[in-house]
């Protein structure tokens, strides 16, 4: 039986207040974000407050299911994160509970979502997605005097098509105006070319008024008037002026909503499969079609399957033996006009092919579309819970609150999973990927990551502890901290000041017998560095002597001594022997020559450091036994 305890419950509270928070603010985003795709449609327009909210309300219902991750992903790590930086995990795992069992509660939460995700694409977001097309495209036949576009021919006006090489969208002024307009068939089609012009709506918005300036007029006469005859006259008028006036309504008017209705998106799961099977045989049945009429045309070429096939094959031979005999019995422009009369039939053929060939593949886009819909609103739902996945462990292993790290990592998580998403969509929906592999890249890639994170972060992993990665980047590169040694409050025991300079006459000693002994200007033999065992032993038991006498003299109340202490540089005892402390690896590193040359250089350096390392090292121990003497003879010790 499930148990509530007060620990869910205080677990919930916290993520359902940020999850909220978060919501709205991936909400807003991805709204802004979505908007600015249509901002032509909105400004200018005149649109009212009611088609407005309308418009922002059918486009939040849409984006939410892909808010929905987002928000968890965030909620999710600043949650956990909130409790690891104030310590309220580690009294969790404290009292025996573990990482999994406080992440219970809200698996079920999410869980939820996922299913309040999957509703939403299901059953809300189909119809949402039907109402902001039909809204959308009432939108755009509004006002079409802002909607004609430069260097392009517009058709949005009724029987008319209208090019505008430039205009003013302060004055309203159209320049370089041509217009087709169709009266009844495209031979009485008229062609105005006028320098400018405006375009406004009447105050009944039932109708254009266009003003023309400086420009010509040509017209066909109606040639069924002129039955008979070989040639169709036509007018020509020069203008300085000229109003024309277009019928046009240009109020706002909801448009058909079937051509909407077809779209993958507007439907939900049961629909798509219902329509599939239609789909599929309406497109097998234009397939069948297609290889019908091939088969009939002058071009098909028997296969070998077909029956008596051999026999098609030399009769086809015979026809073109006789085709070519009768054709160089013709004379000269016969010929040539043979040729002609051919390649206008294959040209003809290739063009029909081409555009038999647009239809099959937009048809079977349609069927991918339907495809990748389908499944879209499984793995968007899916990916809710692997973002929690994500989110929580990484909360509870990098353990940072507030909005800093958490909304970086957030965004890059997002980021990731938008172009693996978007790519497969692509990629499937232009028939490159399978239609599955395309839809499920992005969760295929992002769950064996959440898999890793939750395993790690149950594990009480250190895999981002970003001072471990720090510390051994500056070890790589040779950069190294320095030495922080400040004044104690409370001392216990006070430093043996003789034996302690003592200690260090000892270590300069030995320091001055190592240099000798030691010629660390001199390059090393690569031999020994790369591909034989051996270590500097003695180095280190000289670095040992050296910081004893430093920790004991790190509890004086002398501030001379204390920063002749923080002079101390901290030595490397192994870098300038061998680039690693395994020897297989040093083994493999040499024989690698670019990253061996590397290391090489690097152990160089390292044993020329040492070199001024020492040096270091004996002028300060000269300077702390100096100070110890004079304290010794001021009877301060």
């Amino acid at each position: 039986m499930l148990r509530i305890r007060k620990l869910d419950i205080f677990i919930a509270k916290q993520f359902a207040l940020l999850f909220f928070g978060a919501f709205f603010i991936c909400q807003f985003v991805l709204m802004m974000q979505f908007l600015w795709r249509y901002v032509d449609e909105l400004i200018g327009k005149g649109l009212s407050l009611e088609i407005l909210a309308q418009f922002f309300w059918y486009m939040g219902l849409m984006l939410m299911p892909q808010a929905f991750p987002l928000a968890i992903l965030l909620s999710s790590l600043i949650t956990f994160g909130n409790m690891g930086e104030s310590s309220e995990l580690t009294a969790i795992k404290a009292a025996g509970i573990s990482l999994m069992q406080a992440f219970r509660p809200l698996i079920i939460i999410v869980v939820c979502i996922a299913c309040s995700s999957f509703y939403f694409q299901n059953v809300v977001g189909p119809e949402a997605n039907k109402s902001f097309g039909q809204l959308l495209l009432s939108m755009k036949q509004k006002s079409p005097e802002l909607e004609i576009p430069e260097g392009i021919f517009y058709d949005g006006i009724p029987n008319s098509n209208i090019y505008v090489q430039k205009k003013d969208l302060k004055t309203g002024m159209l320049y370089g105006i041509m217009i087709y307009r169709m009266n009844g068939s495209y031979e009485d089609a008229a062609i105005i070319l006028a320098d400018s012009g405006m375009l406004q709506s009447t105050a009944e918005k039932k109708h254009l008024v266009l003003s023309l300036y400086s420009g010509e007029w040509f017209e066909n006469m109606r040639s069924q008037d002129l039955a008979g005859s070989a040639s169709v006259p036509y007018r020509r008028e020069t203008f300085a002026s000229k109003r024309i006036v277009l019928d046009f309504d240009g109020g706002f008017n909801m448009a058909d909503v079937t051509g909407i209705s077809a779209d993958a998106r507007s439907k939900s799961v049961w629909k798509i499969l219902h329509d599939m099977d239609s789909i599929v045989a309406f497109n097998d049945s234009v397939g069948h079609s297609f290889f019908r009429s091939a088969k009939n045309s002058t071009f098909y070429i028997p296969s070998v399957n077909d029956k008596d096939s051999v026999k098609a094959v030399r009769e086809a031979k015979k026809l073109a033996l006789k085709t070519d005999s009768g054709f160089y019995k013709l004379s000269d422009e016969q010929r040539l006009e043979a040729v002609r009369i051919a390649l206008t039939q294959v040209q003809s053929h290739s063009v029909e092919l081409s555009m038999k060939g647009d239809y099959t593949e937009s048809l079977d886009r349609n069927v991918r579309l339907h495809q990748l819909e389908a499944l879209y609103k499984f793995t968007l739902s899916f990916s809710c819970i692997v973002f929690f996945f994500i989110g929580a462990p990484l909360g509870a292993i990098i353990r940072k609150g507030g909005l800093g790290v958490p909304v970086i990592i957030s965004v890059v998580v997002f980021i990731v999973y938008y172009i693996f998403d978007n790519s497969g969509f692509r990629m499937a929906r232009s028939n490159m990927w399978t239609v599955w592999f395309g839809r499920l890249i992005s969760t295929m890639v992002l769950a064996p990551i959440a898999i890793f994170f939750t395993y790690k972060a149950n594990k009480d992993s250190t895999v981002f502890n970003f001072d471990l990665y720090r510390n051994a980047l500056f070890s790589m590169l040779g950069i190294r901290s320095k030495r922080n040694i400040v004044k104690k409050e409370v001392i216990i025991n006070d430093p043996d000041y003789r034996q302690d300079a003592l200690r260090l006459e000892t270590v300069n000693a030995e320091v001055k017998e190592y240099s000798q002994a030691h010629s660390l200007l001199k390059a090393p033999n690569p031999i020994k560095v790369f591909f034989r065992p051996g270590d500097d032993q003695r180095i280190r038991e000289i670095n040992a002597e050296l910081e004893d006498v430093i920790e004991d003299l790190s509890n004086t109340k002398d501030k001379m001594v204390l920063t002749q202490l923080n002079h101390y540089p901290i030595l490397a005892t192994h870098a300038h022997t061998r680039p690693f402390r395994q020897k297989w690896l040093n083994i493999v590193t040499g024989l690698l020559l670019p990253i061996g040359l590397f290391f090489y250089l690097r152990m160089w350096r390292f044993r020329l450091r040492l070199l001024r390392d020492l040096k270091h090292i004996y002028a300060t121990n000269e300077a702390v036994i100096g100070r110890i003497r004079e304290m010794e003879k001021a009877g301060k010790i």
